[in-house]
Order: structure tokens, then C-alpha cells, then sequence
């Protein structure tokens, strides 16, 4: 398995050669460093540590400057951990970047979701509304009995489907592909979906499913656009254009005369 940090920008749309529409999400990758190899002996898993996006000294903390000097790089905002087997070879102060992944592979992608505040429980739960009748009035949209469990009467168990704090929890989509590794502006075109709001913070890790990798398909490219060669004009239109220009020739040449005449005429007069 192997993984890296991105943010995620949004969702655009590409199409392939045959006319295929893709919906993607466009994720930056910023320069991952390697800030911590976890091992066996010390941690008892193997794991690296990556962080993302530079923070002024001013504005960290002690540890986290100390934790950063040695990878021998600045402090970092964002921190993440890949259990991978194939980043081993990777030491401490090491860079990742987007070529990492290739157009092709499936992976997972972890964000936290998009935090939506106090909802109910008909939209955080999908409950069913209350009837319009038998004494139901003003709270069609609430949750209804709640201790009425028979033996145990006046005790709520845990679990308990009820409204509250929609949103906001860590989430990961699975099986996505990766459509587009574009080095010149450091992002991966991922097709679907992926979790969180704009700007959020993702990993991108290999996913945990049995295809790792798919044939990557071949997308329309919009800037180098070959010009098609201009087609040579057939007999007849030849004919036509060099008839047209002897009768351009002979129309002048009938006037200059006119006008040469004119003069004389005027003198005898």
C-alpha cells in the first residue's frame, strides 16, 4: 500500500476520446516529506509519517518544530500515517509527489465529511414522519417513544437512533480511479466523489480491494489540436476562379480605354 496527502479543490468534468463524460475530482498534491519511520522493533508496526503544507515557526509549537528538524525541514500543518510495505525505502526528509500514483490505479480516499450542524432525526436517521392523525400535530418530525422496550421501561439504550451532529466524521470512499496524474499543476483527476468540502484535507492510499490497477483510459487533449490540411481545389473550381479573373482583366481594360477617349472628344469639341 502506498498513500499521500492532498487538498481536495472540486469537481470539474473531462471526456474521453470516444465521447465518454467522467465526472472527477480534482485533488492538489502538495510535496509530502517523510517526517517519522515507524518500525517493528519500536513501534511494532512498519508505517511511515507524512506532512503537508509549511507553517511558520512563530505559529508552531515547540514539539512540532522539534518533530519537523528532524526530517531537516520546516513544521508542518497536516500530519498523516500510511502503513505501507512500499514506501519502506523511503527514508526521514524524503519528498512524495503526485507521480506517486498513475492514471489507471484504484484507490481509497479518507477525508472528514462535510459537517452539516443539529439536524433532525427524519434527515440524519431517515426516519418516517409521524401520521397526520391520532393526536399528531405540532411533532410529525420527531423521534416519538423512546423508553417503551417492555421490560426495561424509562431506560434508553445506547445506539439510540436520535437527532443531532450531522456530519463532521472521518469517512473514506472506496475503489476510485484515478483518471489523470497531472505533474505540471500537481493534482489527480479521481473519478467520482471523494469526502469533505472544498479545501479539505484527504489521503489518497491504494485501495484494499483485489484490482489495484485498471487500464487507464485515453482522454480528449484540447491543446495540441493538429490542423487539418486544407484541401486543393478541384478542376472545375480552378476553371471557374481563372475565368472570373479574365473577366476581372478584360472589364478594366475597357474602362482605361473609355477614359483615354474621353479627352480627345472633349478637345475637338
Amino acid at each position: 500500500m502506498k498513500g499521500i496527502i492532498g487538498r481536495k479543490l472540486g469537481m470539474t468534468q473531462v471526456f474521453t476520446t470516444d465521447g465518454t463524460l467522467i465526472p472527477v475530482t480534482v485533488v492538489e498534491i502538495q510535496p509530502n516529506v517523510v517526517t517519522q519511520k515507524k518500525t517493528i522493533e519500536n513501534d511494532g508496526y512498519v508505517a511511515l509519517q507524512l506532512g503537508m503544507e509549511d507553517v511558520v515557526e512563530h505559529r508552531a509549537t515547540k514539539a512540532n518544530i522539534g518533530h519537523a528538524k528532524k526530517a531537516n525541514t520546516a513544521p508542518k500543518r497536516f500530519y498523516r500515517e500510511v502503513k505501507s510495505d512500499e514506501m519502506a525505502d523511503l527514508e526521514v526528509g524524503a519528498v512524495v509527489k503526485a507521480d506517486l500514483f498513475a492514471a489507471g490505479d484504484m484507490v481509497d480516499v479518507q477525508g472528514i465529511s462535510r459537517g452539516k450542524g443539529f439536524m433532525g432525526a427524519v434527515y440524519r436517521n431517515n426516519q418516517a414522519l409521524q401520521p397526520r392523525t391520532h393526536g399528531v400535530s405540532k411533532t410529525r418530525r420527531a423521534v416519538g417513544s423512546l423508553a417503551t422496550i417492555g421490560r426495561n421501561n424509562g431506560y434508553i439504550n445506547k445506539g439510540r437512533l436520535m437527532a443531532g451532529h450531522e456530519g463532521n466524521y472521518t469517512t473514506t470512499n472506496q475503489n476510485l480511479e484515478v483518471i489523470k496524474v497531472d505533474l505540471e499543476n500537481n493534482v489527480i483527476l479521481i473519478k467520482g466523489n471523494v469526502p469533505g468540502p472544498r479545501k479539505g484535507v484527504v489521503l489518497i492510499k491504494t485501495t484494499v480491494k483485489n484490482v489495484k490497477h485498471v487500464d487507464p483510459v485515453e482522454l480528449v487533449n484540447y491543446i495540441h489540436v493538429e490542423q487539418a490540411p486544407v484541401a486543393e481545389e478541384t478542376p472545375v473550381e480552378a476553371a471557374v476562379e481563372e475565368v472570373v479573373e479574365e473577366t476581372v482583366e478584360a472589364a478594366t481594360e475597357e474602362v482605361a480605354e473609355t477614359t483615354e477617349e474621353a479627352p480627345a472628344e472633349t478637345e475637338e469639341a
